[in-house]
C-alpha cells in the first residue's frame, strides 16, 4: 500500500477543486472555547493542500502548517500566499521540528487516521503549552442520508481500499481515549456540498481510495458513481451530507 505520506500525491488538483471545507460555526465553537486571538499560536498538522490552515488564518489567527507531502504543502503555499501569518513547515506528524511548549491548540482537520498515534501525541504534547489543547477533526458522510447509504455501498463493492483507509471505522471511545475527561469536549456540526456529476466525479476521486487514473478499476467505479448522480440529483445537482466532528481537550499524560 502507498506510503500514507504519499497517498494524495496524484491527486491534489481534484483536492483543491473537490474537497469540502468546515462550518463557520466549528471555527466560531474553537476560537470561543479555546480563547483564540491574534497572540495564539496554532499548529495544523497534517494540513494538506491547506483548507482548514486557512479558514484559521481568515480568523487572523498565526498557524504554523505541517505537511509532509510536498505536492500538497506546494498547493497550500500557492492558495494561500496572501497571509503573512503562514507558516510552511515540512514536517510529520510525528516529528514537526516546533519549538518544546510553544503552541496554544493542534487543529488535525482529516489527518489523525493517517499518524502514528502513539509517536504523535508524544509530540503533540512536547510542543503544546501546559495548557495547550488539541482539536481532532473529521468530516465524516452522513451515513442516514439514502444517498450516502448508496455510496457507501457502491464503495465496498468497487473501491478495494475503502476498507484499509477508512477513518469512518474510528470509534469515538478510540478518540476520547486520547484525552484527559476532565475538559474533553465533543462536538458536531453539519455541514453539505452540492456537486454537479463532474464535480461529484471529482470530490470522489480525490479520495485516498479511489482507483488510480487510467485503472479499470477507476473506469467501473465512475460508470457506477453517475448512474448514483443520475438516480439521486436533483435538477442537475446532488447534494453530499456530512456530519463535521470535532473531538477537543488537553491529551492524555
Amino acid at each position: 500500500m502507498t506510503n500514507s505520506t504519499q497517498r494524495f500525491t496524484d491527486r491534489v488538483e481534484n483536492y483543491l477543486r473537490y474537497r469540502p471545507g468546515y462550518p463557520e460555526e466549528l471555527l466560531d465553537y474553537l476560537l470561543e472555547t479555546c480563547h483564540l486571538g491574534q497572540a495564539s499560536s496554532i499548529a495544523d498538522i497534517g494540513s494538506g493542500t491547506g483548507i482548514f490552515s486557512g479558514y484559521l488564518l481568515d480568523r487572523q489567527l498565526s498557524v504554523a502548517a505541517v505537511e509532509p507531502n510536498a505536492e500538497m504543502r506546494k498547493a497550500a503555499e500557492r492558495l494561500l500566499s496572501d497571509h503573512d501569518s503562514l507558516r510552511s513547515i515540512s514536517g510529520t506528524a510525528e516529528a514537526t521540528s516546533l519549538a518544546e511548549h510553544s503552541v496554544d491548540l493542534i487543529t488535525v482537520a482529516q489527518a489523525f487516521h493517517w499518524f502514528d498515534q502513539d509517536a504523535a501525541m508524544t509530540e503533540f504534547k512536547r510542543i503544546l503549552k501546559p495548557q495547550g489543547q488539541l482539536a481532532l477533526i473529521w468530516n465524516r458522510r452522513d451515513l442516514h442520508d439514502p444517498f450516502q447509504q448508496a455510496y457507501e455501498k457502491m464503495l465496498l463493492r468497487l473501491a478495494p481500499d475503502y476498507n484499509v483507509v477508512n477513518h469512518m471505522n474510528i470509534r469515538d471511545e478510540q478518540i476520547q481515549a486520547w484525552f484527559d475527561d476532565e475538559d474533553y469536549q465533543q462536538k458536531s456540526f453539519r455541514y453539505t456540498q452540492y456537486f454537479n456529476c463532474e464535480a461529484f466525479l471529482g470530490r470522489m476521486q480525490s479520495s485516498s481510495y479511489s482507483p488510480a487514473k487510467g485503472t479499470i478499476d477507476l473506469s467501473e467505479l465512475n460508470q457506477a458513481a453517475i448512474a448514483l448522480f443520475e438516480k439521486f440529483s436533483v435538477d442537475g445537482k446532488l447534494s453530499f451530507l456530512y456530519n463535521c466532528h470535532l473531538y477537543l481537550g488537553q491529551p492524555h499524560c
